[in-house]
């Protein structure tokens, strides 16, 4: 069985940072799927799923909200192996395209007060596993050591 795309990522060199991770054709669209790394593939601690949980929530709500970008949003959620998340949006983007728009979103969760959206039992199947104060600490890292200051490495996956 051939490996997946995702899978041929070499995830010793890869660090935190934007990346497109692929780029699809349906019909006459394109749906771009980023990569969005927030901590260093097998040398940082992956993230806890209460604080997954809460960026989720949190980011999703914000993207999807969003004047510019939110009739694009196909989806946001966590990466399995819990060391980011994926984005994907309706039309043809490179990573640099959306820095702002990700910087929007993580100064967003890094700043949010209150009940997370969403975050009762009515509306969400784990709903008490979500911690707001870790989801604005990652985000605050992500803003601070990639976001604030991107530099071109951290827009192209490693080269193998």
């Amino acid at each position: 069985m051939e490996k997946i795309a995702s899978f041929t990522i070499n995830h010793i060199k890869l660090q935190p940072g934007v990346y497109v991770s692929r780029k699809d054709h349906i019909g006459a669209e394109t749906v771009t799927t980023f990569d969005l790394r927030m901590t260093s593939p097998n040398e940082e601690p992956v993230m806890n799923t209460a604080e997954v949980h809460a960026i989720e929530h949190l980011a999703a709500t914000y993207l999807r909200n969003d004047p510019e970008f939110g009739d694009k949003i196909v989806y946001f959620g966590p990466m399995g192996c819990r060391t980011g998340f994926y984005l994907l949006l309706a039309g043809d983007y490179d990573s640099a395209d959306i820095v702002p728009l990700m910087t929007r979103t993580y100064t967003f969760v890094r700043d949010y007060e209150g009940e997370i959206p969403g975050a009762s039992p009515r509306d969400c199947g784990n709903y008490l596993d979500m911690n707001l104060n870790m989801a604005k600490y990652l985000a605050r890292k992500y803003l601070d050591d990639v976001l604030l200051n991107i530099r071109p490495e951290q827009l192209v996956y490693p080269e193998d």
